[in-house]
């Protein structure tokens, strides 16, 4: 079994649970999963602010009856 860091694990959980959207604002210490998005097939909703990605996560979860992350 191979050695996965934090942000792979995530990105296994978030895939595992069936999202497929993922609203956000990349910078500091959320890179690491950044990173790891690009090996998943998970489409990343580019916000300008962070409250704009928490109110489109919102938006969407609404809307589609998803989790919105």
């Amino acid at each position: 079994m191979p050695i996965l860091s934090g942000a792979q694990i995530t990105m296994e959980v978030l895939v595992k649970e069936g999202v497929e959207h993922i609203f956000g604002y990349p910078g500091g210490a959320i890179m690491p999963i950044y990173d790891a998005m690009l090996d998943y097939n998970i489409h990343h909703v580019l916000t300008r602010h962070e409250q704009g990605a928490a109110h489109a996560a919102d938006g969407y979860a609404r809307a589609s009856g998803e989790v919105g992350v």
